[in-house]
């Protein structure tokens, strides 16, 4: 069966030493090494461990995270059980879901919510910068639990190309009633891209 093998980069701290970790998932076309580099925005602590998994064929998933749910599998399930196998191997290391957060960009924003959204708990955060739900309709079923006010925030174009703002605004209202704390920043005009404002907003509230 086709799916993602385990290929996962990390950097920081060894993990053993960790009290924060950050999850970061790259875009379509990225690679793991490319949203390491990131880093270097976002406020961390010497105590910060970094793991970020490489998509194989750099995609999580083949076609639009707006196409039907099984136009993009078996990769997008396969990734799914990827992010659900790193968070156990944290949790095996002593780590709790309260000191990881989740950031990813583009495609791997989009699954960095939908990781979140079907397995609801008290993370650090979840950031995601441009990103909404996967799915051409959002099954409210797959989501269920509670966030327990768990810090999200989403940044979005009013006119991005590849992630309607339509799609960023049904995912908040659908994580908010999962109990999260949800932040949606609309920049009009912005590229596909990250903005300083989003890495300020995100370094004050989410990773303060």
């Amino acid at each position: 069966m086709e799916g993602h093998k385990k290929n996962i980069r990390v950097a920081g701290v060894d993990i053993e030493k960790a009290e924060t970790i950050l999850l970061m998932l790259h875009g379509r076309g990225g690679t793991a090494e490319d949203i390491i580099s990131f880093t270097h925005h976002l406020k961390t602590t010497a105590a910060t461990h970094i793991i970020a998994p490489q998509a194989t064929n750099n995609s999580w998933y083949p076609n639009s995270f707006l196409a039907p749910v099984e136009k993009n599998q078996p990769w997008l399930n396969s990734a799914l059980d990827l992010l659900g196998g790193i968070m156990a191997d944290t949790e095996a290391k002593g780590l709790n879901s309260k000191q990881v957060y989740i950031i990813g960009f583009s495609q791997g924003a989009c699954l960095s919510l939908e990781f979140a959204a079907r397995n609801p708990k008290k993370y650090g955060g979840v950031i995601a910068f441009t990103g909404g739900l996967i799915g051409e309709v959002l099954i409210i079923e797959n989501y269920c639990g509670d966030f327990e006010k768990t810090k999200i925030f989403i940044g979005n174009s009013d006119r991005d190309p590849h992630v309607p703002l339509k799609r960023s605004e049904e995912s908040k209202s659908i994580m908010e009633n999962l109990g999260a704390d949800v932040a949606l920043k609309v920049y009009p005009g912005m590229g596909h891209t990250i903005n300083q404002d989003e890495i300020e907003w995100v370094n004050k509230i989410v990773l303060k």
